[in-house]
């Protein structure tokens, strides 16, 4: 077991980031602040006194190295992660020690597994990419549900979300998606991603309490695409958007989260429901909770303490449902309060 409590964390400064830290905190670790901004930075750390800032940007690699020098992992919450993933695994394999971010974005969860999968693995290094609620949650209550099978014929992830409130993080990162693709849609299908340029559809999906029987748009596609297929045998993962959720973060002038709790969360409620079909079975898992950016903190902060503490079953690039046991992960969250948790 790893004794050392340091845990950078580059873009600490932001919305997420700032959930980061506090939930380090509370968790008994160290974080050590990093990113670009060294003001944001000292800032930061004056809220959480005693805390260390080390500032990189992601073009400088002896920075990098700095930042990350003597720490036992680094978690990234810096994006856009196309931009900030690469150089930052580059600098946790330099450094020896686990990778894990929170990247929501398609592409840049696939330039990780494409470039650094080989690496890691023959380093016997860890990076997790996707550890949060978009890519993390949705692939750990879908490997929850098939216990130990390795393969579905279906799966379908939908995200009751009450609304959503995007950050500026949000916002930058869909930009650059959506570039990156060419305006194009994405989906999974037929055992591979595919772009293509037809209209979203809708549907009626009846989430457990409390959101209840929404209008979802279909093919509304999140990091699950990337995470579930990474190592399960699927033909199709498909996901779903409540349309409230899905018109704010249309909307340019949604605004950013409101904090309405001590813990700085947002008054946003979602329902998570991971429905796997296979072999004319079908089975479901439902999470529930508070604020989906608030969340990625105990969903990232858990796994950095179980890739310390040894509690993982791979090594090399993986996500969560591979790398760590999803029943026993996500039964971690429920007795932490994090997450209501149904499988």
């Amino acid at each position: 077991m790893n004794t050392n409590h340091q845990i950078a964390v580059y873009g600490a400064y932001g919305h997420t980031g700032r959930f980061v830290v506090a939930e380090l905190r509370d968790r008994g670790f160290r974080p050590v602040l990093s990113g670009r901004d060294e003001h944001r930075l000292r800032a930061l750390a004056a809220a959480h006194p005693g805390t260390e800032v080390r500032p990189a940007a992601v073009d400088d690699p002896a920075a990098l190295d700095r930042a990350l020098a003597g720490v036992a992992a680094v978690i990234n919450c810096a994006g856009p992660f196309a931009t900030t993933a690469g150089p930052v695994v580059e600098a946790a394999l330099r450094a020896g020690i686990p990778y894990l971010d929170v990247a929501a974005e398609i592409e840049a969860n696939l330039d990780t597994f494409r470039h650094f999968g080989d690496r890691a693995r023959a380093a016997e290094a860890i990076v997790v990419p996707a550890m949060a609620f978009y890519g993390g949650l949705g692939d750990l209550l879908v490997s929850a549900v098939l216990a130990g099978e390795t393969g579905a014929d279906e799966v379908h992830v939908g995200y009751g979300l009450s609304s959503w409130h995007p950050t500026a993080g949000t916002r930058a990162a869909g930009v650059v998606s959506s570039r990156r693709r060419d305006g194009r849609r994405v989906r999974y299908q037929d055992g591979r991603l595919q772009y293509h340029d037809g209209q979203p559809t809708t549907l009626t999906w009846d989430f457990p309490a409390p959101i209840g029987s929404r209008t979802v748009l279909a093919e509304f596609t999140m990091a699950d695409v990337v995470t579930v297929p990474s190592h399960l045998d699927v033909g199709e993962v498909c996901t779903y958007m409540t349309a409230e959720a899905a018109r704010d973060i249309a909307a340019p002038d949604t605004p950013t989260p409101a904090a309405v709790d001590e813990r700085g969360r947002s008054a946003q409620t979602f329902v998570v429901e991971a429905l796997v079909r296979s072999r004319g079975t079908e089975r479901r898992a439902v999470a529930r909770g508070q604020d989906i950016y608030a969340v990625t903190a105990p969903l990232v902060v858990e796994a950095v303490r179980r890739v310390l503490g040894g509690e993982t079953r791979t090594v090399g690039v993986a996500s969560a449902g591979e790398i760590f046991d999803p029943a026993g992960f996500l039964r971690a969250l429920a007795d932490r309060g994090a997450l209501d948790v149904s499988l």
